[in-house]
């Protein structure tokens, strides 16, 4: 019973030894993080400058494809007296004169001409061959993203002879027809203008084309980050003709969003893109990009910055040895689990704030979450001394350099030769990022950039 009595005062003294010491548990309660459901970013209004190339070669195809064969066909003989089919018998050749488009047509045209008085059936009919090439003259003007034109024929040159149908015989009349060709010239003029009035409406393909960029995209895997451009209003300048090319400005006023979680929906809605004719358009684009940072590659970052530190007041010292950060309320809590004179978890609140130089996220306004600070009133009050938390506000901050380099590395592709559509190329430059504002959710850090550059569209080699 004695000894029974010395161990049970022993494990008593060791017991109250231990209860009395220096270290002591906190067991703070957890500032559980919001539910923010909301993850839809809206930036300022961007604008898009975009100078638009039409190559010659492209308008040329475009005309070649949908101009083909019987290009022309008058049956009705008795409106103007004459029934005329024309052909088209090899492909277009465009060029440029004087800011004027320059066509050589390849053409076989047969007419019938009806000739006499009616007057007790005194009249007859003539059938004429004519087969050569056509040169045409044409003055062009774009409007509302149609190419239309108003040709004259400028030179006729035969490929054979015009002949006549007489008794069943073809009869060689090119010193008759040449002096009467006015007959033909503005009725294959007119027709070869609806057909480029048909062929050059570039509207659909450049709805297509803004349809394609406001399909949304993944812009990182890691993140289930997804950007999406949503156009409000396209402006155009009047086009110009050059030696090898039709040039024109475009301008697209549009919102950009970035989306978080899944992918989402194409609200692209072409009745809805308002086209405005314009004079002029700035040269410059300027936009919103965003640099986003999950909670949990945030924590990882800010625990490498406490690696190896103490913070001490007189004999009393801890040590952090892990981070953990989510928001709630529009602030960042900051979780430090540390060890040393007492163990547990800190909560601290801040808010988030931008050094431009550093290119590091820190937190301003730094304090203990109430919770904590209770506990701490309790069993640790040295803790609530200025002085240790400016220490620890210093290292609790991570650069997100990466992520402007990253976001910027996202864009390149589509702005190198990115092709949205067959025979449609876009290019362009993007200069550095500038920060506007941080947002918080309850999955990640989101920091608003703001960047301009320039871009251009081509046009050569559509389907």
């Amino acid at each position: 019973m004695k000894t029974f009595l010395v161990v049970f005062a022993l494990l008593f003294t060791i017991a109250l030894t231990v209860s009395c010491g220096t270290t002591k548990k906190i067991e703070a309660l957890k500032p559980l993080p919001s539910n923010n459901n909301s993850v839809v970013f809206k930036n300022k209004v961007s604008f898009i400058s975009m100078p638009v190339e039409i190559t010659l070669k492209e308008l040329e195809q475009q005309l070649n494809k949908n101009v083909t064969g019987l290009i022309y066909n008058d049956s009705i003989l008795s409106d103007d007296k004459t029934e005329m089919k024309i052909w088209k018998t090899a492909p277009i050749k465009l060029s440029e004169k004087n800011g004027n488009i320059i066509s050589i047509i390849p053409l076989k045209i047969w007419a019938k001409f009806k000739y006499g008085t009616d007057f007790m059936g005194l009249n007859d009919t003539r059938e004429v061959n004519l087969n050569g090439t056509i040169t045409l003259d044409s003055k062009t003007h774009l409007s509302n993203w149609k190419l239309t034109t108003i040709s004259k024929i400028e030179d006729f040159e035969w490929s054979e002879s015009p002949t006549i149908l007489v008794a069943g015989k073809n009869i060689p009349i090119t010193y008759i027809i040449n002096p009467t060709l006015s007959l033909f010239k503005s009725k294959i003029s007119k027709k070869i203008d609806e057909a480029i009035d048909k062929t050059c409406d570039f509207k659909p393909q450049v709805l297509a084309v803004l349809e394609k960029l406001s399909t949304p995209f993944l812009t990182s895997e890691q993140y289930e980050t997804w950007f999406k451009m949503v156009p409000l209003e396209l402006y155009v300048t009047e086009a110009k003709l050059t030696k090898t090319k039709i040039m024109l400005n475009m301008g697209l006023k549009c919102n950009m969003q970035t989306m978080v979680g899944q992918e989402p929906k194409n609200s692209f809605d072409a009745t809805k893109i308002i086209l405005k004719p314009v004079t002029t358009i700035p040269e410059n684009t300027t936009a919103s990009i965003v640099a986003v940072s999950t909670y949990e590659s945030a924590s990882k970052i800010v625990t490498k910055n406490f690696q190896g530190q103490e913070f001490a007041s007189g004999s009393r010292k801890i040590v952090v040895q892990k981070v953990d950060l989510w928001q709630k309320d529009g602030k960042m809590i900051i979780a430090l689990d540390v060890l040393g004179s007492i163990n547990g978890t800190i909560y601290l609140s801040g808010i988030p704030n931008y050094n431009p130089i550093s290119k590091e996220i820190y937190f301003d306004q730094m304090d203990y979450v109430l919770n904590t600070k209770g506990i701490l009133t309790k069993s640790a009050n040295w803790l609530l001394q200025g002085t240790i938390l400016r220490k620890i506000q210093e290292n609790c901050r991570y650069s997100i350099k990466g992520n402007l380099e990253e976001g910027k590395k996202s864009m390149n592709p589509y702005l190198s030769n990115y092709s949205p559509m067959k025979g449609v190329f876009v290019n362009g430059t993007l200069n550095d990022f500038e920060f506007e504002k941080v947002e918080l959710t309850d999955k990640a850090i989101i920091a608003f950039i703001t960047t301009s550059g320039k871009m251009s569209i081509s046009i050569d080699g559509m389907e």
